[in-house]
């Protein structure tokens, strides 16, 4: 009963932490939105994350009991941060210093109203896994009660 808690626990810490690396990454997206020049050369390109899922560490008699059952749950973690290879969006603007000769600004390919639905939707998902890890911590200390 114990491991099972500790597993959902165990499971939220992991989708809570994913979650969290996520709002940094949308963060840093709407901060560089007007960015047109970076360390590497030419305007900031928007920046995704990747999810994977990792299967729980378990026992043996947890392993030979879910062989009988689905694949069973799994942590989630980050497996990298990518690069969106979406185009730039181009402005014409002859005033600005990263102008070409046609007046053109290459602009990053972050849309903010993008980034915003982003950015709510891990919130929402942060609040679900802390929704999660309370529930599991009443199951845990109503079980404690019952055996007093």
């Amino acid at each position: 009963m114990a491991d099972t808690l500790f597993a959902a626990m165990r499971i939220s810490a992991s989708g809570m932490s994913a979650q969290r690396a996520r709002m940094d990454i949308v963060a840093e997206n709407i901060a560089n939105a007007e960015s047109t020049r970076t360390p590497d050369g030419g305007p900031y390109r928007r920046r995704e994350i990747v999810f994977q899922a990792v299967p729980q560490r378990r026992g043996f008699d947890d392993v030979f009991r879910s062989s009988f059952q689905e694949d069973g749950a799994h942590e989630v973690r980050v497996a990298g941060v990518v690069k969106d290879s979406r185009p730039f969006r181009e402005v014409y603007n002859p005033s600005h210093p990263d102008a070409d000769a046609n007046g053109m600004v290459k602009m990053p390919n972050v849309n903010t109203i993008e980034e915003m639905v982003d950015m709510q939707s891990a919130a929402r998902s942060f609040e679900a896994n802390v929704t999660v890890m309370e529930a599991a911590k009443r199951m845990f200390l109503k079980s404690l009660d019952l055996l007093r």
